[in-house]
């Protein structure tokens, strides 16, 4: 577990735990445009993926969460599933430090790559995950990968996988 933030605020990044995966459910919720899951989705991100995910908590809130997974196939790399940031944890960083801090696990320590999707408009993701890259010294590259038409029955805008690495695990303060 690590503490940062000002004299004034921390936070407080750990492991997520079962009783997260209301409070995961809420901060979404609180976090559009994000795709909501359902409540049971969110405690197997707490629960069953704990390891890969990370609970950024203020005050006792829960104000930032990363979902991700080592995908079976791939054991070099790992998926970034959704991001959120609670307009109380905004400004600080905090998306970043999440992921550094995922990415610095033992559970990690065989992951040279990141990979996510993103939709072309969000960039506030697009930003995140460019300077991901850019601190750890690794190429990114994406393309289309889920369309809106043949993937979401033209009811979602198409997401991009984007890929960082190679990169060797990331120094955590």
């Amino acid at each position: 577990m690590t503490t940062e933030g000002s004299n004034t605020t921390a936070i407080t990044l750990r492991i997520p735990e079962k009783r997260d995966g209301f409070r995961l459910h809420q901060l979404v919720a609180q976090c559009p445009p994000l795709d909501p899951n359902s409540m049971y989705c969110n405690l197997l991100q707490c629960t069953h993926f704990a390891e890969t995910c990370v609970a950024a908590e203020l005050d006792g809130d829960l104000v930032g969460f990363i979902s991700g997974y080592i995908p079976p196939q791939q054991p070099d790399t790992l998926f970034i599933w959704q991001v959120a940031v609670h307009e109380k944890g905004r400004g600080q960083g905090l998306a970043k430090r999440m992921l550094k801090a995922i990415a610095g696990r033992e559970v990690c320590a065989s992951v040279t790559h990141l990979e996510t999707t993103i939709t072309a408009d969000n960039e506030a993701s697009w930003a995140l995950f460019r300077s991901f890259a850019r601190d750890l010294g690794a190429e990114l590259k994406y393309h289309e990968h889920f369309e809106k038409a043949a993937h979401f029955g033209g009811e979602h805008d198409s997401e991009f996988l984007l890929r960082i690495g190679p990169f060797s695990q990331p120094a955590i303060p």
